[in-house]
């Protein structure tokens, strides 16, 4: 089977949550799977592209495959946060929800100028999230060099919304 085939494989389908009309694609299982997880590395590794010189997480699932990415690619891994969650000083972007905004932070001096930044996380759905982690490593003069997601919902077309800051976007699993 194709490593798409085994992602989805091993995804379990949550009716109604968090909200009614919802199908929650939960990826928990996933981690059950140590062959199935080196896989998915491996899978990030093999569409890179440009390598970058650091990974930057996604609170909170985007760590859990970012950190293993950065270990693997021996580069650091910087975690981007909701507001108010990172204990140094930060810089931040507020984006547009659905209804209202949020904002989410990463330390100061975590990213260098001039590095090629991947930007990492779980799943794709609008895009907004990951276009404002992009932000926050622009902010501090870095490249984004590309996006990494598990799993996409392409029926919400969040590779929109990521475009302008980079075309390598991966997706393991298209929904």
């Amino acid at each position: 089977m194709s490593l798409e085939s085994n992602i989805k494989a091993a995804i379990r389908d949550i009716p109604d949550f968090p909200k009614p009309g919802i199908m929650f694609k939960d990826i928990t299982p996933i981690f059950e799977n140590q062959q199935l997880c080196n896989e998915i590395v491996d899978g990030f590794i093999e569409r890179l592209g440009t390598r970058p010189n650091a990974i930057v997480g996604i609170e909170s699932r985007g760590f859990l495959f970012g950190i293993l990415l950065a270990n693997k690619l021996n580069v650091p891994f910087i975690l981007v946060r909701k507001a108010g969650k990172l204990p140094y000083k930060t810089i931040s972007h507020e984006y547009a929800l659905e209804y209202g905004t949020s904002k989410i932070e990463m330390h100061i001096g975590s990213v260098q100028k001039g590095w090629n930044v991947l930007i990492h996380d779980d799943l794709l759905a609008t895009g907004g999230t990951a276009a404002a982690a992009a932000n926050l490593v622009e902010q501090q003069g870095a490249h984004v060099s590309g996006f990494s997601f598990v799993v996409e919902l392409g029926f919400l077309n969040g590779k929109q919304k990521l475009n302008i800051h980079s075309n390598n976007i991966t997706c393991l699993a298209q929904y």
